[in-house]
């Protein structure tokens, strides 16, 4: 890592209101698999073992905060909670707040097709920042971090009003303004078996509507609808 490396982390290390002991670990978090690939004499490693840990990392913290927010709720609406806050949409909307995809080292080919904008990129990216916070500094000071993104979203009760059914918003709006049913096919589907990322269409006739991502078939089409009833609202604007 070169110095105008170290200092352009600075920048992010500011952003983040996080310095690192070990900016090594930010670095890592930062580097994607095309990158190694198209480097090897470099020798450094990618940010998908990172992104596995910080999976684990947010999912724990999110869900100790909905348990002690919500001492009431059921396991299934607790998940659901869960799933609108930690998705890969909300994930990458908070890695472009703090503008992680300008910071990521990425291979020629992957920046050509415009990588740093990927929602599913920016939210990998942020996973593997949030697994480099708690290697570098423990468990109480990342879910200090954490709480600060999520509380707020919790206490004001706006999590609960982010969680709705959004396929069932479309196909009725999709039944009043074009008389026809949203139909959703799997795009693209990468990754191991165990960590699948899902592409989806959400189709109204012959017109695309939206696409979607996410790490199931389910949360995809649920993405997919969320953007595709923006679209459908546009349209019932014009309409009206």
């Amino acid at each position: 890592m070169n110095k105008e490396r170290v200092r352009t982390l600075a920048g992010l290390e500011e952003q983040l209101g996080w310095h690192f002991a070990d900016i090594a670990l930010l670095d890592n978090a930062l580097t994607h698999r095309s990158f190694v690939n198209e480097n090897v004499a470099l020798a450094c490693r990618d940010n998908e073992r990172l992104e596995f840990l910080g999976d684990a990392v947010l999912e724990l913290m999110v869900s100790d905060m909905l348990i002690r927010k919500f001492p009431d709720h059921a396991e299934g609406q607790l998940s659901k909670l869960r799933a609108s806050a930690v998705n890969e949409q909300q994930l990458a909307e908070l890695a472009r707040r703090y503008g992680i995809g300008e910071h990521l080292l990425l291979g020629k080919g992957e920046e050509g097709s415009g990588g740093r904008m990927k929602s599913s990129l920016l939210a990998n990216a942020f996973e593997s920042v949030i697994a480099a916070m708690y290697l570098d500094g423990g468990f109480d000071r990342t879910a200090v971090f954490i709480g600060r993104l999520f509380e707020p979203l919790i206490d004001d009760g706006k999590l609960s009003a982010v969680y709705r059914d959004y396929k069932t918003a479309v196909q009725e709006m999709s039944q009043v303004l074009f008389r026809d049913m949203p139909r959703y096919r799997v795009i693209s589907e990468t990754g191991p078996d165990h960590e699948k990322r899902f592409e989806t269409s959400l189709m109204i006739g012959d017109r695309l509507i939206a696409t979607g991502w996410g790490k199931s078939k389910k949360e995809a089409e649920q993405q997919a609808a969320k953007m595709a009833l923006e679209e459908l609202r546009k349209i019932e604007t014009i309409l009206r």
